[in-house]
Parts: C-alpha cells; structure tokens; sequence
C-alpha cells in the first residue's frame, strides 16, 4: 500500500500498519510527539490499522486535533480519579471542548477541595503510566460490561446507539470507558492540566432529566502553555461583566424579582440612556428612520398569524392559555408584527418607499434558567430594532446600509475589531421549523451571500441558526471566557408579507408583496452593556461613563468654589461630582481611580484664586493646571466626538 504524506512524499509497506508504525517509521521523535492521525482528512486514533493506499498527516499537540486529543485523555484521567475517590459517582459524558474538556457526573456537588484532591489523583495516574487500550463490544455484551460496572448512563448512551454501530471502549488500566476515541497511547502523555471550576449540569442538556455534576477543566502540552492560559482566564475573571459591573455598582439581580431580570442602578441606566438617546438620535436624523411605540403584549392570534405561535411558542411568556373567560394573551418576544399593522394603518405606493420603522423595544424571552447569565442571557431586554418595508430592487442598497450602520456603531463603540460575521442558514434537515420551501431558502440565503462578498465582508456559514421565516446576517463576538453570542442581527424576510396582507401599489398601479428587513443597529443594550464592560475592563470612554468628573476640594475650605466648577460643568452636559468629604486629597484621589474615573479635578487656594482647575485623568495621569474653561471645552469636545482616548502605560504617566 502506499502512503502519501503531507509533504507529497509516499511510504510503500507490503502489510498492514497502524498510524503510530508509520509516525515510529518516519522517525522516533516524530512518534514520541504524536497524538494522532489523519487520515484522508479524518482524525484517527494511533492505533487504526491501515491497509490500503490513503493520505496520511500525523497529529502533534501543536495541532488543534492534537491538543484535542490530549484534552480528551485528560478527561479520561478525570473520571477515574473521580471514580477513585467517590466510588458513588456515576460518569456520563466528557468531551475536549474549545478551550479544555469537561466531564459530567452524577454526584455530590463538587467543592474547591474535591478538586484540588481530584487534581492530585490525576497526577497519580499520570505518573502511573498506564498504558491506554482500545477494544470492541457487540452491542448486548457493551450493554452487559456497563451494567455490572453500575453505570446506568452509559447503559443508556450504548441503547441509543443504531443497531450494528461499532461499540467501541478505551482502558487505562482497569478504568474502563465508552469512547470512539482518539486518546494519546498513554496516560504519561497528559502533561500539564488545571481543573477549573464545577456547576450544575442537566443529563443531555434536558432541564426535566437528571442534575449532574460538571467539572470544567484544561489541559495543555507544556507548562508555560497552561500557565499563559491560566493569566488570561485570571484576566477573564477580572472583566467578568457579571462580577465587575456589580462591582462598579452598574446592575444587580435579586431572587424574589426572578433570574434574567437585572436591576439597573442609577449608574448602569445612565449608561444605557446614553446608549439609547445617540442610537434614537443617529437613526431618526441621519439614518431615515421613523420612530414608532407598540404595546408589549398581543392577543395569541396576532402571533399566530406571524407563526411566532406554531414556531416560537416554548420561547414566549404566555398569559391566560388555559382560561376560559379571558384572552390568551403573550408577552412580545419581538415587534414585527407591531410593526407591520403601523406600515398598514397607511396605503403606500412604490414611491414611499423604502419605509424604515424603528422602535427601542423591550421584549421577552421564556429562555431555560439553565441559560441565565448576567446581562448577556436575560428574560427582558431593550433592543434597537427596526423593520425596512420595501421594494425587491432596493432590498440590495438596504441591506448595505444595514451592515455599514452597524460598523459604523461598532467602530464608535471602539468594539468594531471583536466581531465576526455569520450566516445564518436553515437546517435543511429539519423543515418544519421553517415557512417557505427549499427554493425559498436557497435564493434567500444566496442573496445575503452576494451582499456580503459584494462588501467585502468575510464571513462563516452556520445551518440551523436562521429565523424561521429568512436568513440573516448575525454579527458574533465573544465574550471574555470565549463563549460567542450574537449581537447584532439582520434579517431579509420575503414571507411575512404576505401572510399579513402587506402590500404597496406599485408602477402599474397594482398591488404588489414588499419584501422586509429585520434589523438591530446595536443589538440590546443589556448585551451591548456587558460586552462594553469586558471589553474596557470599566474603563469606559469618557462619553459613556456615568460620572465623567469629579472635582476634589483639598480641604473644606474650598467646597464652595468644588460646588461652583461642577455647576459650571453640568451646565455644559457633563457627568460631574464632588466629593466633599472631610479625607485627605490623597484617599480621595485613590478612590477615584478605583471608580476608573475618566477626570479628577484638584481644586485648592490657587485654583480658586485664579479661576482653574488641577486635572488627573485616568489617560495620562496628572495633566497640569487649566483654566476652567479650557477644560470644560476640551472635555465637551471628547464627549461630543465619542473620542476614544488612549490610556499611556503607567510609566509614562505623570
């Protein structure tokens, strides 16, 4: 058989050999190092045989296949340690995910010390250097071995696997596991590991089955890799958007309100009327947009015409289903269907439009409480939303200004380099989630294809993730721990229309189908807050933050003229304070770094005397003395402009 390797070169063997006989033939050092294969593009375990001519690429842990594999043995070493130390406990599933593996278990709730001890057996059978083993079972004999080893979760995986589906098992010396593999040929192969963290975990993602135990946990090929991981993931934890922005006193959440549904302090909602106020303002006056306001319930049938009812339904907050005297009512999930009746309170011909509706929309979503994070994963949210009536031959020039709106917004957010685009396709698999046929969604989605390479706009491709009535553009980004969310969408929608007797007169005097666009420019404000908070770490650009300055008397002495300088600045639109406590001007400096200030503004004797101000800033430290007016002016410059200014590294600051 022969062998074609990466390099083109071809190995020629007269029998059959396994990946790690052909790695050993190629050379030692390249055997040590490997963790798997690949084998015409499909990652193999060492030990696959091969017997006929293939194209062959031996895996290392510089590979991301290889480093999966490594986190996949790591997850196995994890199990049996679990399984030393707590006979009782009962392994599910533990996959290699992204940035490390995890492993779900049936369990007592695992604390810090559980894993430190969990940590140490690892080690232990690391150093025992079993050697790792693959076999096979027919399907009645896998089931058999799981029963007698007490674990009723693997019994049920191997029932649900299809008849005449290879079984297949891996053993590190007497710890046996159901796994198609690959894992490294030993477990002195697993070098340098970290668990991280333990939650709570639902059997198969499934709220109504069993609550598992997860442990989360990373694995790398050298220490100074972990060790670097282990810094950002410190890092991570610090711009947590959930622990910092309670920190900073932005929002909160309290148990008798209910989770998903965050309290914003006098803070945090200053932030986002800020937000609110630029976007209503930059979409009304700049952008061509008209403002609407709708109801935030709706009687069922509306959601039944729009299909929200037969396809969105475990996803809304319904109100009186099952009462015989009252209407079925439902919270919004979204306002489209608002809208649409605001298009239609008017007759429109071809000339009106395109005609954009926005609205700033608080919706409802019935997400699972598994789900709930922060401000990112909440039940209620504000969004910039907005649907474009309009004609097919406009629908090209409306979507581009649609992604240009949003670049714009992200790059004055500053965030416009953390974002990736997607498109968001139907699951071709899965119709009956979905209004329209085949066709439908192959020119739709072709459509949004062309717009975006037409701009220049690289971007991925993701089944599944359409809206059920048309495809979209989401624009991702990820937040600090690498999970991605979206936040921004647009979506192009040519069925709706007519399932609300939508239409416009067109040229000929005819009734004619408008095609819509459902678009945020900003995606929520929740969302948009947390990601703001992670990606400055709360060191907000000076525009956005809740208190821009605050002036500090040296002394009580000096209140009054503190006083009379804040007035002047709030007088200009400016976020001031003054901190009129009787400390030294030193604790209060500090503080006022701790709050991530943008300015502080030292007043004393001589600034009193003559009209100015001593300013620090969180930018460049001590900035020097001012007129008063000079600062106002340069600061209501930075405020208008949405300048994002450089923070100097601490040794160039003053």
């Amino acid at each position: 058989m022969k062998i074609t390797l990466k390099d083109g070169s071809v190995k020629e063997y007269s029998e059959a050999k396994s990946v790690y006989e052909i790695a050993l033939d190629i050379s030692e050092g390249l055997a040590r190092v490997a963790c798997a294969g690949e084998v015409n593009g499909k990652v193999v375990d060492l030990r696959t045989i091969l017997e006929d001519d293939c194209e062959l690429n031996i895996v290392t842990a510089n590979d991301p296949e290889g480093l999966r594999v490594i986190r996949h043995t790591a997850s196995h070493i994890m199990a049996e340690a679990v399984k030393r130390l707590f006979p009782d406990a009962k392994v599910t599933i533990g996959p290699a995910i992204d940035d490390g593996f995890y492993y779900d278990f049936d369990s007592n709730p695992f604390s810090r010390d559980d894993l430190d001890h969990i940590e140490d057996e690892m080690k232990k059978i690391i150093k025992e250097g079993h050697e790792i083993t693959r076999f096979t079972l027919p399907r009645e004999e896998a089931i058999k071995l799981m029963q007698e080893r007490n674990e009723p979760y693997k019994v049920e995986l191997i029932e649900d696997l299809p008849e005449g589906e290879e079984i297949s098992f891996y053993d590190q010396g007497g710890f046996v596991d159901l796994c198609a593999g690959p894992h490294l040929m030993s477990t002195k192969g697993v070098k340098a590991f970290k668990l991280i963290s333990s939650s709570m975990a639902y059997w198969r993602g499934d709220s109504n089955k069993a609550r598992l135990q997860r442990i989360y946990a990373t694995a790398f090929n050298k220490k100074d890799e972990l060790k670097e991981y282990l810094d950002k993931l410190e890092d991570a934890k610090m711009r947590d958007h959930n622990k910092l922005g309670r920190e900073m006193g932005l929002f909160t959440t309290v148990d008798v309100i209910g989770q998903g549904l965050p309290l914003f302090t006098p803070k945090g909602t200053k932030m986002i009327m800020k937000l609110q106020r630029w976007m209503e303002d930059l979409e009304d006056n700049e952008w061509g947009y008209l403002r609407t306001r709708t109801p935030l319930m709706a009687k069922s049938d509306l959601y039944k015409i729009s299909g929200h009812w037969d396809h969105y339904m475990d996803g809304m907050f319904i109100l009186n289903k099952d009462s015989d005297d009252k209407e079925t009512m439902a919270l919004r999930p979204m306002t489209c269907p608002f809208q649409y009746y605001v298009y239609m309170n008017e007759q429109h011909s071809y000339r009106d439009l395109p005609y954009r509706m926005a609205e700033t929309s608080t919706l409802f979503r019935n997400e699972d409480s598994g789900e709930m994070h922060g401000l990112t994963r909440v039940r209620q949210f504000t969004s910039t939303e907005a649907h474009i009536i309009l004609r097919p031959d406009q629908a090209e020039e409306e979507l581009t200004r649609c992604t240009e709106l949003c670049h714009y917004v992200m790059t004055t957010l500053g965030i416009d380099g953390d974002v990736t685009y997607r498109l968001s396709k139907w699951d071709p698999n899965n119709k009956d989630k979905y209004l329209g046929d085949e066709a439908y969604w192959n020119s739709t989605q072709q459509y949004l294809r062309d717009v975006m390479d037409k701009n220049g706009i690289a971007y991925t491709e993701a089944d599944g993730e359409a809206a059920f009535y048309g495809p979209k553009i989401d624009i991702q980004a990820k937040n600090v721990y690498g999970k991605e969310d979206t936040m921004v969408t647009i979506q192009l929608d040519c069925a709706s229309a007519e399932k609300f007797g939508m239409y416009y007169i067109d040229e000929k005097g005819e009734k004619a189908l408008p095609w819509i666009i459902h678009r945020t420019s900003m995606g929520c404000y929740e969302r948009t807050l947390a990601w703001l908070i992670e990606h400055y770490a709360g060191k907000f650009p000076t525009w956005l933050c809740p208190e821009q300055v605050r002036v500090l008397p040296i002394s009580e002495k000096y209140i009054d003229y503190a006083q009379s300088v804040c007035k002047e600045l709030k007088a200009n639109g400016v976020d001031a304070t003054v901190d009129s406590r009787a400390e030294k001007i030193g604790y209060k400096i500090r503080e006022a770094r701790m709050d991530k200030l943008p300015y502080m503004l030292v007043v004393g004797a001589q600034e009193e005397a003559d009209k100015t101000v001593s300013v620090r800033s969180r930018f460049a430290g001590d900035e020097g003395v001012k007129p008063l007016a000079e600062f106002v002016e340069q600061i209501c410059t930075e405020i208008r402009t949405k300048e994002i200014r450089k923070e100097l590294p601490q040794e160039e600051k003053k």
